[in-house]
């Protein structure tokens, strides 16, 4: 890790340096103006924070550090998030720092998992990940450096420092609640020889002989791994790492908004759809049959799970992105059938009806279909993939707060009567 942190150490000043200019010079300058409807609607749409790991263009989709998602598909998660961090892709010899960096911090202390063992038999898979992680909260290096007087100059290393430490441990973690939560058998050991989408592979114990489903998951945590700072999930760990929380405290603050049913539960949804189209014709139908299918559901007031997006206006890329391997690798599975065939038919009827403002899929329409294929069928595991991979941008977003000195998150709230009287 010595040399994402040297390089980390040369660029902040400069940012440092820039901000304070930009605040210098156009400090006083509005970029949002507040409507009431806004102000009862969630903030949606509000510019009132900044977040430079990633952002979401409504014509092209999550671009990271400046770079369309699409143009990045092959690399993989632990080139996201140096990427994340640096604005920059690794080169052989910091790629392999970074993965030594997490070789050596694989192992979950014996601990969590005797606490894992007292939960429930039927405690959801998010529960079982979220208490596992706050219950290594007493590991962290920033709580322990901050107690001793650390200067806020080191705050972002000591952050960084648990950044590696958790992501590290993320795969075993998951992968050791799908064998218990689901009685796959005794956990499986980490190997150090392996990558980080390599080692969850191994260790959750399905097969993989091809290395297809190896490749799949480095494309899936590579493609969940930040979705810029305003979604539920970013902006609660950032809210909470603003008053000073280590990373274990604000990492599982946004997770518990990941497992909203409004969040990271999309996935598991979008297959259940999937699986009663299939149920519903005992085979794979046609296009013109899907199509009257869709209609169907959405005069009886449902609507189409995986389509439609609160910001794009395009198809998502990681949908595109997972089309693509599904094409390449599972073209005639049934289920993936029905994925694709989907995304020939439901725009243009979205479209036909009218009510939908963006008729394109997001990435929950085709990624639960693929976990589904290679062997992970149960839905609601999902959530914790989705989890795994959303780390690496809440801690590579907690970095630079604290480099940079973000100050505490406290918006003004206002009264109902206030508005009305003021408006």
């Amino acid at each position: 890790m010595n040399m994402l942190k040297n390089e980390l150490r040369n660029q902040i000043p400069n940012v440092q340096n820039e901000i304070k200019q930009l605040i210098a010079e156009k400090g006083d300058q509005k970029i949002s103006d507040v409507t009431v409807a806004q102000a009862y609607s969630g903030l949606r749409g509000i510019k009132a924070f900044v977040c430079d790991t990633s952002s979401v263009s409504a014509d092209k989709g999550l671009i990271i550090r400046g770079i369309p998602l699409n143009e990045i598909t092959h690399i993989t998660p632990e080139e996201v998030f140096f990427l994340l961090l640096t604005s920059r892709l690794p080169n052989a010899e910091e790629l392999s720092d970074l993965k030594k960096e997490f070789s050596s911090h694989l192992e979950v202390p014996d601990y969590v998992w005797k606490i894992l063992n007292e939960m429930p038999d039927d405690a959801h898979p998010m529960t079982m990940f979220n208490t596992a992680i706050l219950a290594m909260q007493g590991e962290s290096v920033f709580a322990e450096k901050y107690d001793n007087g650390m200067p806020k100059s080191e705050y972002w290393e000591a952050v960084l420092e648990d950044g590696i430490r958790l992501l590290a441990k993320l795969p075993t973690l998951g992968a050791g609640i799908y064998r218990m939560r689901f009685n796959k058998g005794e956990r499986i050991a980490p190997n150090s020889n392996l990558d980080w989408s390599g080692n969850f592979v191994h260790m959750i114990g399905l097969p993989d002989e091809t290395g297809d489903f190896h490749k799949l998951m480095q494309l899936y945590f590579m493609l969940h791994c930040d979705h810029e700072g305003g979604n539920v999930s970013a902006f609660a760990s950032h809210t909470v790492a603003s008053a000073l929380s280590d990373p274990y405290y604000s990492v599982t603050a946004g997770l518990n908004g990941l497992a909203g049913p409004l969040h990271g539960l999309a996935n598991q949804e979008c297959l259940k759809f999937v699986l009663s189209v299939r149920d519903d014709f005992q085979d794979v139908p046609s296009e013109d049959e899907l199509k009257q299918y869709c209609w169907d559901r959405l005069k009886n007031g449902r609507v189409i799970p995986g389509y439609g997006h609160a910001v794009l206006r395009c198809p998502d890329p990681r949908f595109s992105a997972f089309i693509k391997f599904g094409q390449e690798h599972i073209k005639d599975d049934d289920v993936f059938t029905i994925v694709d065939r989907l995304f020939n038919v439901v725009p243009g009827v979205l479209q036909e009806h009218g009510k939908a403002k963006n008729p394109w899929p997001n990435v929950d329409a085709a990624s639960g279909s693929l976990l589904y294929y290679y062997g992970l069928k149960e839905f609601n595991f999902y959530t914790v993939l989705f989890s795994i991979s959303r780390t690496m941008g809440m801690i590579s977003q907690m970095v630079w707060e604290r480099a940079l000195g973000i100050p505490i998150t406290r918006p003004k709230s206002v009264t109902t009567d206030w508005i009305k009287q003021s408006v």
